[in-house]
């Protein structure tokens, strides 16, 4: 089975005056669909780097990453079929989070009914129905992550990549969110998502570890029993 995401060689290198820091150094990797990796590394390793080079937000130095057989230039904006999800929940207008989700949809082209019909089946898929009514500022950042995930849902993506979720989030909302994620690959998704520690990666088809510029390791963690934690409570 060909894979869905290729990075072939992919390097990337930031320069700050006479200062040179090589984020990626010929990172090669293969994802396929219904498969969940994690990059483990920790701050400033480039896993954010290699996040927005793999969903094509952010071009290469060198090297070449391909998505369903096709090249990514890594232009900006995202092609279809693929989710990028950073960290958290920002709303631009203050507005409700439904009223968010569902303004998003509206921009993209979708009826109201559309949209609304989208944005609801989006947070109820990820657990996050009893959110709708609170605003971007009143999440905690479990709820935050799952808003944030449920916004790129509408898209129909074959690949979502999810800048560190579990950051910030409690040890027991970790393996829930991780949880959340492996669902989404039983339906035929493929997840590649970050990590800054090592707790709490049931589920994960390989962990791999980024340091200096170099992409090592292929682990599957054992998995584990996981319980799902509530968000709040609707009505």
């Amino acid at each position: 089975m060909s894979a869905l995401l290729e990075l072939d060689r992919v390097s990337k290198c930031y320069r700050n005056g006479s200062l040179r820091q090589e984020a990626l150094r010929e990172v090669s990797l293969e994802l396929h669909a219904g498969e969940l990796v994690v990059v483990w590394g920790l701050r400033h390793s480039g896993r954010s780097t290699l996040l927005r080079i793999a969903a094509g937000v952010q071009a290469s130095d060198c090297g070449e990453v391909r998505f369903a057989g096709q090249k990514l230039t890594g232009g900006g904006a995202l092609r279809e079929g693929i989710a990028y999800c950073v960290r958290g929940f920002h709303g631009s207008r203050g507005q409700p989070v439904i009223e968010e989700l569902i303004f998003s949809q509206l921009a993209l082209g979708a009826s109201p009914a559309q949209a609304k019909q989208r944005a609801w089946s989006a947070l109820e898929r990820l657990g996050a129905a009893g959110c709708a009514q609170l605003r971007p500022n009143e999440l905690d950042s479990a709820e935050a992550i799952r808003v944030s995930i449920a916004r790129t849902l509408v898209r129909k993506p074959s690949l979502l990549v999810v800048d560190e979720p579990t950051s910030g989030v409690e040890l027991l909302q970790r393996t829930a969110i991780f949880a959340l994620l492996r669902s989404l690959t039983e339906e035929g998704m493929a997840v590649l998502t970050t990590v800054g520690d090592s707790t709490g990666l049931y589920g994960a088809d390989r962990v791999l570890a980024l340091s200096n510029g170099q992409l090592r390791g292929h682990v599957a963690p054992e998995m584990a029993q996981v319980v799902e934690l509530p968000l709040r409570l609707s009505g």
